[in-house]
């Protein structure tokens, strides 16, 4: 069975990497009970979240005594009976990884107001590496999904390209942006970003607003990406002006 053909796990992707915050569970150091709080969060292009986190925060000196952690992710806005919506409980460890690398670079392009803090040294990134995870798309749509169902199947095919192709969408396709944004996933605005594109879609921001768009198909390399994104500029187009 390939990832495409698994609903669940292409969903519970789908919330992984289109949502910009998340509720983070640590076991909290001074009573030994549950403490939740609320974190920006981006992925890695395999899909593990990544978090920038103050040591300061009591969530932090939490996961430092102990790693384990719980984050859900909330698909259920704008719905007028919000359990009937997607959400996903993710399980998992957490560690400290460098905040030079890759996954810093992915944080900041969803989360560009943390710029401004990223450099300070109480400020560290962190990723979490799921254990497993409890998709619940709605009543009586269940399903516990494994971490190896969860995470992208392969070696993402952009791993070197990523950063290119986002920066030539933002600085020269700006509008093919907001007609993804406006027309195939109906949201409103102008001047939407991409933040992130991987081997099953693209990740869309505006103003604190996040978007996830997939691709039809999962492409193969930097030029399979590019004539899917032509593709749905295409597509795009030929459903007018009816979400702007």
């Amino acid at each position: 069975m390939t990832d495409f053909d698994d609903a669940a796990a292409v969903e519970a992707r789908r919330l992984l990497r289109g949502t910009g915050t998340a509720t983070l569970a640590t076991l909290d150091v001074a009573g030994g009970g549950p403490y939740a709080s609320l974190v920006q969060v981006a992925t890695d292009l395999a899909g593990r979240p990544l978090l920038l986190l103050s040591g300061l925060a009591r969530h932090t000196a939490n996961l430092i005594a102990d790693p384990r952690v719980s984050l859900l992710f909330d698909g259920t806005a704008g719905l007028a009976e919000r359990l009937t919506g997607p959400r996903l409980s993710l399980q998992g460890g957490i560690a400290r990884i460098d905040k030079s690398g890759a996954g810093a670079e992915r944080f900041l392009r969803r989360h560009p107001g943390a710029a401004g803090y990223v450099g300070f040294g109480d400020f560290a990134l962190y990723q979490v590496e799921p254990a497993e995870a409890h998709l619940v798309a709605g009543f009586g749509r269940i399903v516990a999904i494994a971490a190896a169902e969860l995470l992208a199947p392969v070696a993402d095919p952009l791993a070197e390209a990523e950063e290119g192709i986002v920066a030539h969408m933002n600085d020269d396709h700006a509008d093919a942006l907001d007609l993804y944004a406006t027309r195939l996933l109906g949201r409103s605005g102008r001047g939407w970003r991409m933040t992130g594109i991987d081997g099953e879609g693209i990740d869309l921001a505006l103003a604190g607003e996040t978007a996830r768009l997939a691709f039809p198909r999962r492409i193969a390399d930097a030029a399979d990406a590019r004539a899917v994104l032509v593709e749905l500029v295409g597509e795009a187009q030929s459903r007018g002006a009816t979400a702007d």
